[in-house]
């Protein structure tokens, strides 16, 4: 798995080729068949790993902050600092690089818990109501690490937004909540009418 990490992120992650990982670890292709029976037999071992990685990572920060603010804050970090770490692997983790590649039932079911580890965190703030919520946190997240990954590899220019972000979501959430609960309910307004 190591070697296989390498060469992607010596050659690009579609650059990968059985014959340089074999090469790495001092073995014929043939012989890597007996660990891996394709090449995305090992992506998909690499998609598990990461997952993992992801779900340590996540858990080594676990202790969450008190406000609501700064727990969104708090998530915004983790996925940028995972992200940025290792732009193969989050290549592989979040975006469709590979052709043909699909992660299997056990590897995506890892993605599926870092998921859930989020919508978790998220929930506790009490300010994500609906999918769509989740998907403008994630929009915004992985906009930053696409802009840190694509435009200033290695540097920190787009994590000093990462606040400024989070912070702007978060009034956006609280405002769009607050709307909610001033608006009488569909039922109110009904029986009202009636």
């Amino acid at each position: 798995m190591a070697a296989a990490w390498e060469v992607a992120r010596d050659k690009g992650l579609a650059g990968l080729s059985l014959s340089d990982v074999a090469a790495r670890v001092g073995m014929q292709v043939p012989s890597l068949y007996s660990y891996f029976a394709s090449k995305n037999d090992i992506y998909d071992a690499m998609f598990a790993q990461g997952n993992d990685q992801f779900l340590q990572f996540i858990r080594d920060r676990a202790v969450l902050p008190r406000s609501a603010r700064e727990r969104l804050r708090a998530g915004f970090w983790v996925t940028f600092d995972f992200c940025t770490a290792d732009p193969v692997r989050y290549q592989l983790l979040f975006q469709r690089t590979i052709p043909g590649f699909t992660p299997s039932p056990a590897s995506y079911a890892k993605a599926l818990e870092v998921l859930d580890l989020f919508r978790q965190g998220l929930a506790s703030t009490g300010l994500v109501s609906e999918p769509a919520d989740q998907d403008l946190l994630t929009a915004l997240s992985i906009g930053l690490v696409d802009q840190q990954i694509s435009n200033d590899p290695g540097g920190r220019r787009w994590a000093s937004l990462v606040d400024d972000v989070a912070d702007m979501a978060y009034d956006y959430l609280l405002k769009k909540r607050r709307r909610a609960r001033a608006r009488p309910s569909t039922r109110s307004r009904n029986k009202e009418a009636q």
